[in-house]
């Protein structure tokens, strides 16, 4: 995979260094592709999938050619939803960090009107938005499209799944005759095909090619963690599962320093590996990798291009990569020689539908996990001790020492159970008070915070409908015959799964006992429904009050 860094793509100063304030080396393939090509005017087809970089594929040019001097509108890119419009128009205020006076504003149904008009007003370059609003905007004239240079239409073909259509055609033949058009579509159905050939002018197609590959001895899990929890998760994980060499992929240089800190403060032997690295610090590193005085290597992905370690036993994607193919390239770096290697994801919030993306892509599976408890590491490091004193009882001549224990025994007041228990003791190390006495109920990740290593107080699991992750389940129904639907209240507005549960239940009729897993986060909420009940329990759900808040409903953007 041909790497090409954002420094060799000639972009405006102010924009690189956002770019690497925000931690990026490389571009993605996408990025690589598409970037030139749009800074060139030209009209382009990008075919690539949620993941893969598109939003700074688009973004980066867009912002190139924008006159932050003009208050007027000089961009428009149009999204299938409110959450992808937010997230976009996010993104792209942070590669525009350090242009000052340039305004990106998203515009959306179910925010008010009156302040996206106000915005408008006040002079924006750039807006993000859903094609209702934008066309509600249109007929309101609140917007005016004559100086218009770049229009984006970001998931076509979603555009397409909901609807979009006429209002896309409608927005796009208002638009001055001299603009760029870019489309980005992960497929090209003949409508949005039409498209194309109706408002683009002889358009470049940009495809990322995926490599359908996968490593088959290598063991891939998924856990799903808050972002505060990521560290004491993967600590234990190292302590449960004891690679000898593991490789920690972080996306951005910032995270690699943090987490090197952060392991190193609990008494790891880690260190990173990033593009800041002078060439002798870089070798210095791996040569105390290659001879096992570093454990853990924390790198990210342009930087780990020359590790070749046949000893690395774990791969832990700290961080979701930012295009599939690197999942891959992650992963190859165990199971070596035809050695068995794990593969461990941590997944926060969305970022779920990314993996599944990199399975369908990858055509692998990625076993999902519970976050293992200190009672499960100690049950694990216990079933070590004991398999070590199997192996020693089965091929050693012990007859010497048992007829000093016995000796021993005979003269103490205890049994050998008792001194069996002692050495177990002394073998578990100087923590093996606190883990295995009683077992004890494991601490709740919720209680921890990410640099305590078994200092904080316990907190008793919880089943059913409990917390586990950062998550909130429902009642646990297989998701295979669900329709995830997407609630845009969560715990920020103090609403708890139960009165989601109750809502739809009172409203709808469709008993608590068939919904399913009820996902929480703070500003929103995810609630699997059986698939003939979804359409009902929408309808059933327009224009109702939660706790007093105002509650809109809507099939889920896989």
């Amino acid at each position: 995979m041909e790497t090409i860094r954002f420094d060799e793509l000639e972009l405006n100063d102010k924009i690189l260094k956002a770019v690497k304030d925000m931690g990026f080396e490389a571009a993605s393939p996408i990025q690589a592709k598409a970037i030139p090509l749009q800074m060139e005017g030209k009209d382009i087809i990008g075919q690539a999938q949620t993941g893969t970089g598109k939003t700074a594929a688009f973004g980066i040019p867009l912002l190139q050619k924008v006159d932050p001097k003009n208050k007027k509108l000089q961009a428009i890119a149009l999204c299938p939803t409110r959450e992808l419009a937010i997230q976009v128009a996010e993104e792209i205020r942070r590669l525009a960090k350090y242009m000052h006076g340039v305004k990106v504003l998203p515009i959306y149904g179910g925010q008010e009107i009156g302040k996206q008009i106000r915005s408008l007003k006040d002079g924006t370059q750039i807006i993000i938005g859903t094609p209702g609003r934008v066309m509600d905007h249109m007929r309101r004239k609140t917007v005016k499209f004559d100086q218009v240079h770049t229009v984006i239409l970001d998931e076509a073909d979603e555009m397409l799944n909901m609807g979009f259509l006429e209002d896309m055609e409608t927005i796009l033949s208002q638009l001055p005759e001299e603009r760029q058009t870019v489309m980005f579509s992960a497929t090209m159905p003949e409508a949005i095909a039409r498209i194309a050939k109706n408002f683009q002018k002889e358009p470049e197609t940009v495809r990322v090619v995926k490599k359908e590959l996968t490593v088959p001895k290598v063991a891939q899990y998924y856990y799903e963690v808050k972002p505060k929890n990521k560290v004491e998760v993967m600590c234990r994980l190292l302590d449960m599962y004891a690679p000898k060499l593991s490789v920690v992929f972080c996306n951005t240089k910032r995270q690699v320093d943090e987490l090197v800190e952060a392991l190193q403060g609990r008494g790891y032997f880690a260190e990173g590996l990033h593009g800041d690295l002078k060439q002798a610090q870089r070798d210095k590193v791996m040569n105390s990798f290659r001879n096992g005085r570093t454990e853990i290597l924390i790198a990210t992905d342009v930087a780990a291009r020359g590790i070749d370690v046949d000893d690395v036993e774990a791969v832990f994607n700290y961080d979701i990569p930012q295009d599939d193919e690197y999942y891959v390239h992650r992963i190859g770096r165990t199971g070596r020689a035809g050695r068995e290697g794990k593969a461990f994801s941590f997944v926060v919030g969305k970022e779920v539908y990314k993996l599944r993306d990199i399975q369908r892509y990858c055509k692998t599976k990625i076993v999902p996990q519970a976050v293992p408890s200190l009672d499960d590491i100690t049950a694990i490091r216990v079933d070590k001790i004991l398999e070590e004193v199997s192996h020693i009882i089965n091929t050693s001549d012990l007859s010497g020492l048992i007829n000093v224990l016995e000796k021993k025994i005979l003269e103490e007041d205890f049994t050998s159970m008792d001194l069996a228990a002692a050495m177990l003791k002394m073998a578990m190390g100087e923590d093996a008070e606190e883990s295995i006495e009683d077992f004890r109920p494991a601490r709740s990740l919720d209680d921890l915070d990410d640099y305590g290593r078994g200092k904080n107080s316990r907190g008793r699991g919880q089943n059913g409908g409990g917390r586990r992750g950062g998550r909130e389940y429902g009642r646990g129904r297989d998701r295979g015959n669900m329709t995830r639907l997407f609630v845009n209240i969560g715990k920020s507005q103090n609403i708890r799964p139960g009165d989601i549960m109750g809502a739809i239940a009172g409203e709808s009729g469709v008993p608590g006992s068939l919904i399913g897993s009820i996902d929480m986060f703070d500003n929103y909420t995810f609630v699997d429904v059986p698939d003939d009940c979804a359409d009902e329990v929408l309808k059933a759900m327009k224009n109702v009050r939660i706790r007093g808040k105002n509650v809109r409903m809507e099939k889920a953007n896989r």
